[in-house]
């Protein structure tokens, strides 16, 4: 699992009080670095993938009790996958891939039945990972046996990203550092979780791209 994110030289990641040439010379390279990964996946929080959705809810209802296994829609025979962590099952799409991958979904067993039904009538695959509290570790499991994915692409918010750190299950950090001091107060950061001992990380490289960005990349010890 490689995170791979941006932010301000003070670790915020939402960029709407950044200049608006930074901003997009950042996503840029974000993209372009994205891509060099070759990731069979890349994975947001309930918030991110919201961002995608579609039109308004089209709740549906189930005719049958379905099975807590995982699911693979007809047209998500290959990735790379936009894969998103949905601890409410709650999450609305109304649309079964973003920029063309894929869109799964990670759930609890808890899921209602309607909401599966919902997700298979929109071409949207799931896993699930635990019964009430999602089990990042078995999340991964199943990704990689159900779906093929083994190089996986963390891409934040804050929550899931922290999340993830705290589950020791980061391998390496790709961090795209822009020239600009944010210091907006209670907002989203690199990594946001509850207070607990540091995760300590080795430098692989740095490298000045243009813009005066900075590419961190590190290896978790």
């Amino acid at each position: 699992m490689i995170m791979h994110m941006g932010s301000s030289i003070d670790g915020r990641i939402v960029p709407s009080q950044w200049p608006q040439e930074m901003t997009a010379a950042l996503t840029a390279i974000y993209e372009r670095l994205h891509q060099q990964m070759n990731g069979d996946a890349w994975l947001v929080g309930r918030v991110t993938i919201a961002e995608f959705a579609k039109g308004d809810p089209r709740p549906a209802e189930a005719v049958e009790a379905l099975p807590r296994t995982s699911c693979k829609a007809p047209g998500a025979s290959e990735g790379p996958y936009a894969v998103a962590v949905d601890q409410g099952a709650k999450l609305q799409m109304n649309i079964d891939a973003i920029n063309g991958d894929p869109i799964l979904m990670i759930l609890p067993k808890t899921a209602p039945d309607n909401h599966l039904a919902e997700l298979r009538r929109d071409g949207i695959s799931y896993i699930f990972a635990g019964r009430q509290e999602i089990d990042l570790a078995l999340a991964l499991e199943h990704l990689r046996a159900d779906f093929g994915i083994e190089r996986l692409l963390l891409e934040g918010g804050g929550s899931i990203n922290g999340s993830f750190l705290s589950a020791g299950l980061i391998d390496e950090i790709s961090l795209l550092i822009l020239p600009v001091a944010d210091g907006g107060r209670n907002m989203p950061m690199t990594f946001d979780r509850a207070p607990a001992p540091a995760k300590p990380l080795s430098l692989v490289s740095v490298e000045q791209l243009e813009g005066d960005i900075v590419h961190l990349r590190y290896r978790a010890r």
